[in-house]
């Protein structure tokens, strides 16, 4: 009897382990396939703009310099690249500065079309509006599942006793997606007087 009772703690211990490890391994792949999702809709946007660009030249004598940021923008974006195997503050920032331009560039792009009804009036222009438009919203919807998973893993890899086999595997936390500074405030609208 004494023989067994050390035989069914080790067992038991074993099992526990297989188990946290089970788990943390499950979260952490659901992290991994999420940012996938997130680096999808954002290749999908870098190859909307091209298209964009394009019909903005062909329909307008527009300011070379606005197009000229966007390409720059989106040629730096889709130059940080970040795989779930290097997913870390550092890289997640570099990440979401160069995101961060495109989106800027993009807005600029749109609010100087503005100025331009022959091109607002195009139905080509029209139509990857409203798809850059929809793979925003996508690209806000997968960075938030990104952040609703990476959340659960690091509950996991946090909590007693699970942060033990956490900290012995070598589970370490992932990044979350963050706000751009000033996003807190909003925009100015100006209809002038």
């Amino acid at each position: 009897m004494k023989k067994i009772v050390p035989i069914v703690i080790v067992l038991l211990l074993v099992f526990w382990g297989i188990s946290a490890n089970n788990g943390l391994v499950t979260k952490q792949e659901n992290v991994e396939s999420s940012w996938s999702k997130v680096e999808t809709q954002y290749q999908r946007r870098a190859d909307l703009i091209p298209n964009l660009v394009n019909t903005v030249k062909g329909a307008a004598n527009f300011e070379q310099e606005t197009l000229t940021a966007v390409i720059e923008a989106r040629s730096k974006a889709t130059s940080v690249q970040i795989d779930p195997s290097n997913i870390t503050a550092e890289n997640m920032a570099a990440f979401q500065q160069a995101q961060s331009q495109v989106s800027s560039s993009l807005s600029r792009l749109l609010v100087t079309v503005e100025k331009y009804p022959e091109l607002k009036a195009n139905s080509n222009f029209r139509d990857l509006s409203v798809q850059l438009e929809g793979t925003e919203n996508r690209i806000a919807t997968e960075r938030s599942r990104f952040n609703d998973e990476a959340r659960g893993y690091n509950t996991a890899v946090r909590k007693f006793p699970t942060s033990i086999m956490a900290s012995i595997l070598g589970f370490d936390r992932y990044p979350y997606f963050e706000a751009d500074k000033g996003s807190e405030n909003a925009p100015a609208v100006d209809f002038g007087s």
